[in-house]
């Protein structure tokens, strides 16, 4: 399975009055959720139960400002492990993999 979305971050996000005042970026832990989320209702919807997440590795390769809109890809290899990479205009700002654990 392998799927695109599409990520933004609002102007007025509560993370970024302390990361980092007078010049904002998007925290990567925001990242990280956001990919984890977007892979396991994607999973969810083809009717795999992921009740466990671990980011096996990630990588932030460029920062992300408030509003920009970013698109996240991801393709699942078939072993329980989900790559995904994150991309703004232009750039590519993270990537991964996340490993799932089998149903609860």
């Amino acid at each position: 399975m392998q799927g695109e979305t599409s990520l933004g971050f609002a102007a007025d996000h509560p993370a970024f009055a302390g990361h980092f005042p007078g010049q904002p970026i998007v925290p990567g832990v925001l990242l990280l959720d956001a990919a984890v989320y977007a892979v396991q209702q994607a999973l969810a919807a083809g009717g795999v139960s992921t009740p466990t997440c671990q980011v096996q590795s990630a990588k932030f390769l460029s920062p992300v400002a408030p509003g920009e809109t970013l698109q996240l890809s991801w393709s699942e290899s078939g072993t329980g492990q989900v790559r995904f990479g994150i991309a703004g205009p232009g750039r590519q700002v993270a990537t991964g993999v996340l490993g799932f654990a089998g149903p609860a």
